[in-house]
């Protein structure tokens, strides 16, 4: 039982670290970024799609 603490100690730790630091920030930016880079890729792909068909 104490292992499982101890791991799960861990997993929030490393969590933590990744949660309070500047790297959700940036990954919350750089889906921003290719969420808006598939829109305008799909728009553009369903205009030459509805062209050819």
């Amino acid at each position: 039982m104490f292992k499982w603490f101890i791991v799960c100690v861990v997993i929030a730790i490393i969590a933590g670290i990744f949660g309070f630091g500047g790297i959700s920030d940036a990954a919350s930016g750089i889906a921003k970024i290719i969420f808006f880079i598939f829109i305008v890729g799909a728009i553009i792909t369903f205009l030459l799609f509805k062209k050819i068909f």
